[in-house]
């Protein structure tokens, strides 16, 4: 029974190639436990990937192979066969009919040695593909083998014409088809063919109707071919039918696994309950949505019962009842004590299409907790916002260059005090509304933002020294401004002109909360543990209030009358599109107390590199 594509075995000698067979080692042991050995669920069998994996498990694992079913149903028919023998000798006795005792001897080891190959299972173990594909194989020669021999010694040795031993090797004909390549099929059939003709001559020497034994033995051995062929091509559609079945088992349980893993992952919390309030499976998050401090234990578990999610249960079951469930979902609230309670946001799909008018026992549950809808929410609005804003601020452009330019001939023209107050409050209101368009026209979606590689300990005392001069800080022991630089290069990955935006936009807002003393602000640049480059900027000055903390960072606040509240928002959005990240912190100490915004920057993977193996 050869295949198309021959496969060695992995047990054998290296460099020997096993015979083909239609059972190829992909549908032997190995196959077998292909699902046993996907990944257990952690702790008991309660979890979800339990509840996904069960029914593909006990399909894959009932009974084991094909190969190795038909193989203990052979040996358990050759059991049969030779208890059957000695049964009908021992009838055949009683009714005085003369048997001789050899026969009997040789049937009693016949059914011996197959009672103790069907019982004994450490005799089966080393029975594959593999082994009942050799003819010196031990596995072969105790089955088959040993089935031509004796069957053939019993239908040579009896001349009794009355008794017919032939019809014997059918079996080790048949199992030979069914487990064993096709070519050693053909052989077993042609060895059984053989001791049939050779019986039939052993009758023409003894002048016992030679003719009619000829004639049986040449019929009988085409059946027997006919047998071999029939086996071998049932046995490779059994074959083929196993292996198209463990394949599509094999994609199913890989894409189970993928799928627990993209559920797992999810930040949004995914229930699968019927509708008697049983969780048959849960995700991470919405074990943690479902726990006031921490996570509840892995599925499957019981939700009746719970006071504080008994609106959860009531939501399902209205569900259930009514067959639908509105697309955007709907809140509820679980409230774990008079103190905490947990806003959720409900969305629900059944495990059929409500068309069918059938009853649902399965639901699937997304639950969302409803501050992170709310933040989404403004996000999206933030977002439109800041697009009407971009456009607004480049149609405010045109007329404000226009009233810049008409203060600007009126200033020339102005000819006492008071008008050239008015006009200097024009020239600078102009002024603060031409930052605060630039400042909406740098959020404004554009270009992607080409990053190139920077070295920030030669380009931090450019900005800071610019910075100083700008704001008339001097350059000796005595100023404001601190600046401390690892030996070295530090090459990060960012826009020169937007780090230097918001370097200067952090050390003018450190400015204004620091106190008029030497050192009272303090750069500093060091590398962070993680491999990125940290930018800290210092200022020593009073905590910020808690409530300003919370929006730090947020669009259009600001606790200055006049100031635009885009500030620290531009830098953050600045720092979002290089792939960096901006944090603050408070330091309190005894000498060092104040506010730092921490900067950390990615670092040039090039420079990095060249660093490393220099």
């Amino acid at each position: 029974m050869a295949t198309a594509s021959p496969r060695s075995n992995p047990r054998s000698h290296p460099g020997e190639e096993s015979p083909p067979s239609w059972f190829g080692p992909g549908l032997g042991d190995s196959e077998a436990g292909a699902l046993d050995e996907a990944p257990q669920p952690p702790g008991s069998e309660g979890d979800s990937q339990f509840f996904f994996f069960q029914q593909p498990r006990r399909l894959v694992n009932v009974g084991g192979s094909a190969f190795l079913r038909l193989y203990r149903a052979f040996l358990g028919a050759r059991m049969a066969l030779g208890l059957a023998l000695i049964a009908t000798l021992m009838l055949a006795a009683m009714l005085g009919s003369s048997t001789p005792r050899w026969t009997l001897m040789v049937c009693g080891l016949y059914a011996l040695e197959a009672t103790a190959l069907w019982l004994l299972p450490r005799l089966q173990r080393s029975a594959s593909v593999q082994t009942l594909s050799r003819l010196s194989s031990p596995q072969w020669l105790a089955s088959i083998g040993f089935d031509l021999a004796l069957f053939g010694v019993l239908h040579v040795a009896e001349r009794n014409a009355g008794v017919n031993y032939g019809a014997l090797f059918v079996l080790p004909v048949l199992m030979a088809g069914v487990l064993t390549p096709r070519l050693l099929a053909l052989a077993t059939a042609a060895m059984a063919a053989l001791l049939m003709l050779g019986a039939a001559t052993w009758a023409y020497l003894f002048g016992l109707e030679p003719e009619l034994r000829l004639t049986q033995a040449g019929m009988a051995g085409m059946g027997l071919f006919v047998v071999g062929l029939l086996a071998s091509e049932l046995a490779s559609r059994l074959a083929r039918e196993e292996r198209a079945a463990r394949g599509s088992m094999e994609l199913a349980r890989q894409q189970a696994q993928l799928n627990r893993l993209v559920i797992d992952e999810m930040q949004e919390g995914v229930l699968v309950m019927d509708r008697r309030g049983r969780v048959r499976a849960a995700n991470p998050a919405a074990r943690a949505l479902l726990g006031e401090h921490q996570a509840v234990r892995t599925a499957p578990f019981q939700m009746r019962g719970v006071p504080a999610w008994e609106p959860l249960v009531r939501a399902v079951e209205q569900a259930f009842v009514e067959g639908r469930w509105p697309e955007e979902g709907r809140d509820i609230s679980l409230r774990f004590s008079p103190d905490a309670q947990r806003g959720l946001r409900l969305r629900m799909r059944f495990t059929r299409s409500r068309e069918t008018q059938a009853s649902e026992d399965l639901c699937v549950l997304f639950i969302e907790d409803h501050r992170n809808v709310l933040a989404r929410s403004r996000q999206e609005k933030l977002a439109a916002m800041g697009r009407v804003s971009a456009g607004i601020a480049h149609e405010i452009r045109n007329p404000l260059a226009a009233i810049a330019q008409a203060n600007a001939l009126m200033a020339e023209d102005a000819g006492d005090a008071q008008q050239r107050q008015l006009t200097s409050m024009v020239a600078a209101n102009v002024e603060r509304l031409k930052r605060i368009v630039d400042d909406v026209m740098e959020l404004a979606p554009g270009r992607p933002p080409q990053a190139v590689p920077i070295d920030l300990a030669r380009l931090l005392p450019e900005i800071c020294a610019d910075w100083a001069r700008t704001n008339g800080l001097p350059a000796d022991a005595s100023s404001l401004l601190r600046l401390s630089l690892p030996p070295g290069g530090s090459w990060v990955m960012f826009e020169p002109e937007h780090l230097r935006r918001v370097v200067i936009n952090l050390l003018d807002n450190a400015l204004r909360h620091a106190p008029r003393e030497p050192g009272a602000l303090h750069v500093r640049l060091q590398p962070g543990q993680g491999g990125e480059i940290l930018l800290a900027v210092f200022n020593l000055g009073a905590p910020i209030a808690p409530e300003v903390e919370r929006h730090l960072f947020e669009p259009f606040f600001s606790t200055r009358s006049r100031g635009s509240g885009l500030g620290l928002y531009i830098c953050r959005e600045l720092c979002e599109r290089y792939g960096a990240r901006i944090d603050y912190r408070r330091h309190d100490g005894a000498t060092q107390a104040g506010n730092e915004f921490l900067l950390s920057l990615r670092r040039s993977a090039a420079t990095a590199s060249k660093q490393a193996h220099s």
